[in-house]
Order: C-alpha cells, then sequence, then structure tokens
C-alpha cells in the first residue's frame, strides 16, 4: 500500500513527532511504500512586521499548503492520507486536498485542539471545556492560547474557518477510550472515532533491578503539574532522588524554583536523546506523571511500561485508563501535592510492592503496546478507510458531519 504520513513539526521535539516517526518506520518495516509530507513551525519565524498579517491568513486555511499537497496528492496518487498535526503552518487545507484529490484521509487525534484553542481543555490550571460546551469566544474573552487573545483569536478562527469548510478526514484515531468518548460529547460521530493507543519500538527490555531514583519524562510546561510536583518533593520527609528529563519553557524556572526550596535531590538533565531517557527511566523506580490537563495516551507512560517501570499518575484523562490503580502504578488527586507525597513516599517504602506492579506494567506493554500489536490495528483503519472513500460519492467525500460550535 502507498501511505502519505503528514506532520506539521513543533518547535520543540515532543510525543508526537516520535510517534510520528515510530508509525514510519512500522509501515516501512511491513512493506509499504511511505511518503511524507512535512512543515515546521519553525517557518514562523520569517514572518515579521506587516507578513504576520500574511500569517494568520495562513494559519486560518494556507493555500501554498493546499497546493502543494494536492499536488503531490495527483502525482504520488497514495491509497490514503494519515495526517498527525496541521499546526500551525499547514492549516486544515490538508483534509480538503485530500477531498478534492478522492484520497481518503485520517487524522491521530494527539490533542483537542479541534475544541480548544490552547488544545488541552485547561485553563489557570483546571480543567475546562468551556468552547466545547458553549462557544469559541469563551477561549478568545480568556486568552487561553499563549495567554493571548489575539493569538487566541487566530486558532478560533482557524477552528471557525474549519467547521464552516467542514474539512476533516474520513476517520478519526483517538489514542484512548476517555479521549474517544470526548470528541465523540463534543460532536464527532461516534463511527468516525477508533481507538488505536501509542506503541514503543524497539522493545528497551524490561529492567533488572528495583529502581535508584524517581523520574518525570516529557515536556517540561505549565499544563504538565510541575508545580505540584515540587511542592510534593518539598514535603517528603526523606530525601527521594528525582531525575527530571525533558525541556520546556518552565525549564529555568523550575530548576531556580527547586533551588530556591532547598531540593538538593532534584536533578534537571534538560533534553536527552530517546536512548539515554530510555534508560534513565530503567534505572528508576517509577515514573511520575503529574499532569494538570485531559493528557491522551504520554509517550512517557508507554515507554516506562515497555521497561517494567511503574507509574504513578493523575486520576485524570486517558492516564488512568492506561495506568490502572494499585496493579501497574497508583493515581492521585491531580493538583494536590499533598495526595502526590503521600503516594511517592509509600512507594519508595515500598520495593517489593513496587517491582510487582513493575512486572505488570511490562505484561500490558506486551499485551498491547508493542509495534507487533499495534500494525493490524493501524492497517484496519486505513482499510477501513478506502473502503469508505471507495463507497462514497464524490459529492459527499469526507464531509460527513459538521460541528456547529463557534
Amino acid at each position: 500500500m502507498k501511505i502519505l504520513l503528514v506532520h506539521n513539526r513543533y518547535k520543540i521535539h515532543g510525543g508526537e513527532e516520535v510517534v510520528f516517526e515510530q508509525e514510519r518506520q512500522l509501515l516501512e518495516r511491513a512493506g509499504h511504500q511511505v511518503l511524507t509530507y512535512c512543515r515546521n513551525n519553525f517557518e514562523a519565524d520569517d514572518y515579521g512586521g506587516l507578513r504576520r498579517f500574511a500569517l494568520i491568513k495562513n494559519i486560518t486555511w494556507s493555500s501554498h499548503t493546499m497546493d502543494q499537497l494536492g499536488r503531490l496528492l495527483r502525482e504520488q496518487q497514495p491509497a490514503v492520507v494519515h495526517v498527525h498535526n496541521t499546526f500551525m503552518m499547514m492549516s486544515p487545507s490538508v483534509f480538503a486536498a485530500c477531498r478534492q484529490a478522492r484520497v481518503p484521509a485520517v487524522q491521530t487525534l494527539h490533542n483537542y485542539r479541534l475544541f480548544c484553542p490552547a488544545a488541552n481543555f485547561i485553563r489557570d490550571g483546571k480543567v475546562c471545556e468551556e468552547c466545547s460546551q458553549h462557544s469559541l469566544l469563551r477561549g478568545i474573552r480568556y486568552g487561553c492560547y499563549r495567554k493571548s487573545r489575539p493569538a487566541t483569536a487566530t486558532v478560533a478562527l482557524m477552528m471557525a474557518v474549519q467547521r464552516r469548510r467542514r474539512a476533516y478526514p474520513d476517520l478519526f484515531i483517538a489514542l484512548t477510550e476517555f479521549s474517544r468518548q470526548k470528541f465523540i460529547r463534543a460532536g464527532i460521530p461516534a463511527e468516525k472515532v477508533c481507538v488505536k493507543p501509542n506503541f514503543v519500538h524497539p522493545d528497551p527490555g524490561e529492567r533488572t533491578g528495583d529502581g535508584a531514583h524517581a523520574v518525570l519524562a516529557g515536556r517540561l510546561s505549565d499544563e504538565k503539574g510541575l508545580d505540584t510536583l515540587l511542592d510534593a518533593w518539598r514535603q517528603l520527609p526523606n530525601r527521594i532522588p528525582l531525575s527530571i528529563v525533558g525541556d520546556g519553557p518552565l525549564l529555568e524556572e523550575l530548576r531556580n524554583r527547586a533551588t530556591a526550596m532547598g531540593l538538593s535531590g532534584i536533578t534537571f538533565h534538560g533534553r536527552l536523546s530517546r536512548e539515554k531517557t530510555l534508560e534513565m527511566i530503567k534505572l528508576a523506580r517509577f515514573l511520575v506523571a503529574p499532569s494538570l490537563c485531559y493528557e491522551n495516551f504520554p509517550m512517557g507512560i508507554a515507554e516506562a511500561f515497555s521497561c517494567g517501570v511503574p507509574v504513578i499518575c493523575s486520576r485524570l484523562g486517558g492516564m488512568q485508563e492506561v495506568v490502572e490503580n494499585k496493579r501497574t502504578g497508583l493515581h492521585f488527586i491531580a493538583g494536590d501535592a499533598a495526595d502526590l507525597a503521600r503516594k511517592v513516599l509509600w512507594s519508595w517504602s515500598n520495593p517489593e510492592q513496587m517491582r510487582e506492579m513493575g512486572k505488570a506494567a511490562r505484561r500490558d506493554y506486551e499485551a498491547k503496546y508493542t509495534a507487533e500489536k499495534n500494525y493490524p490495528l493501524l492497517m484496519a483503519i486505513y482499510q477501513r478507510a478506502v473502503a469508505a472513500e471507495t463507497a462514497a460519492a464524490p459529492a459527499d467525500a469526507g464531509v460527513g458531519f459538521s460541528l456547529s460550535r463557534g
């Protein structure tokens, strides 16, 4: 099968880039002809002065992307297009190009940007779904994207144009059943949302010891609950070593705060290669995921499971679905530093129980999150999209629903 993968890369490397690359390699190993069409948000740096107005137009609806992608579709004629991210240099015009070429498209929903300008259903450190329940004007009023009303208005305009033009894929891929239900309640027809989790390849192998530190691995940004993490560590009676792996806008601020709080047991490693990150996870007794938002399926959790490392996570979103409380890890109340401190202290003090949870996490990885388990799920989604496109009349292809909230 000839497959075109589409992805707009972010400035900071994250889980979406890992998933995009892993799925590309998975398809190539299986013998498929894989094409890629990628853009990069660093392109926005070239838009200065009055050209910023051209950037707003591009974010809302990119004629350049539509022309480029349309030409590629006509020349290569792939069987299916798999979209990961279109924000911000591509725009939803990607789906219009697919519709015009009559090539079926699927999209992995890595976040909630279809319904939330900030993409994560969070405002002021708490879950907020007002834009999906009421109107996109709520997000503009609050300035949810980058804490800026003008920036939020640009994203909201993009979302409104996408809805008006009904520029959507034929099928969506949610990463957990939790997120699938959120998308359905927000307006996507149930029959158009499939569930396929992330996976980890190659298999890093199970850890051999009990771990000598706790670890957090991921993007260091407001929604990740990092203030809760530091506050919890300050409350611990013992100095439990914590390794923080990752980059992001809060890195220096967190370093300074940890120093001011006297948390000498916390080490910030910055961004590491994937191999070194996995090594750091394998040396941990447990991984901490303290996010305040509805995470879909963090790669850090999947990687911890692959290493046989249990996870302490917020009782929130897809995390509580992936991590089974008291079997593959522990849940704590999101944003509650005291509850997190209690769970961390218990976990550190009970290595035998954590060892058993780690083994259960590894069994879950082998049963659900390997490349071999993931491949047939992905192919079934592609084949379903192709079959639907073949059966559809030209005028109906790709426009089977509309999101009416403005």
